[in-house]
């Protein structure tokens, strides 16, 4: 990137929970941007995310934790009512939008049970970990659907992505307000280090300058409450770090 002034946020998890919502965000993005399958480069990716989401879905208990938290941001809102110079009206809109995901989600079968049964994304899902095993001669069938008209591959993906509807949708109300609950406040690094206490926070937001003469990134470590920050540069034999480098956190 030329632009000096432009910026880039990074995020880092302070929990396991956390760390398995940005996957499954990171993926249902993913899927979102290759939905448009029109050729066998495409739609691997697109097969490869999915089979990861079923992966990191069938892991834990994705479903019970979002409702939990559902419930945890309604209360939040809740306390909010009362705050001096309240938007109540927004208030009560967000908290009408988090039950009715919060009922959806709930009444959703198993989030990755539809996907995970189809037969398509099972025959692909089972050649992805075998190196090039995804050849046209591995499997015919794939080769046969994307040579079917687009509309018909269209009308498969909506209903794969029609299922995730109800995660996808509680998931965007949970971070959108967890990235919205703190704001973020200048900070500077010293000898590219710096570390702080997030106090039971969830998710850390760094906001850095890209600065092409100087390309550096944070490498973040911590867990809960403590939380380190180290600064390096993306050229590591001669990249240098400024010894006071300012950036931007929040520790939502």
């Amino acid at each position: 990137m030329s632009d000096a002034t432009s910026t880039i946020i990074f995020e880092h998890p302070l929990n396991e929970k956390m760390r398995s919502w940005l996957r499954i965000e990171s993926s249902l993005q993913q899927l979102g941007k290759h939905r448009h399958l029109n050729s066998q480069a495409n739609s691997l990716a697109f097969f490869r995310t999915i089979a990861e989401l079923i992966e990191i879905l069938e892991r834990g208990e994705v479903r019970s934790e979002l409702l939990k938290e559902l419930d945890r941001q309604q209360t939040k809102l809740k306390q909010w009512v009362s705050a001096p110079n309240a938007d109540t009206a927004m208030i009560h809109r967000l908290t009408e939008q988090l039950k009715e995901r919060s009922i959806a989600l709930n009444q959703a079968p198993r989030l990755s049970q539809y996907i995970k049964e189809d037969r398509m994304i099972s025959m692909v899902r089972q050649r992805l970990s075998i190196p090039g095993g995804c050849c046209s001669f591995d499997l015919p069938t794939l080769h046969l659907w994307l040579h079917l008209p687009q509309s018909v591959r269209d009308e498969s993906i909506k209903t794969w992505l029609d299922s995730l509807h109800p995660l996808q949708q509680a998931l965007e109300s949970i971070l959108e307000l967890i990235r919205h609950s703190a704001i973020f406040t200048p900070k500077v690094s010293h000898n590219g280090f710096y570390q702080g206490n997030a106090d039971e926070a969830d998710l850390l937001r760094l906001k850095l300058d890209v600065v092409p003469s100087a390309l550096v990134y944070p490498q973040i470590s911590g867990y809960k409450t403590r939380f380190a920050i180290r600064f390096l540069p993306m050229d590591s034999e001669h990249g240098v770090v400024p010894a006071h480098l300012s950036f931007e956190l929040a520790c939502c």
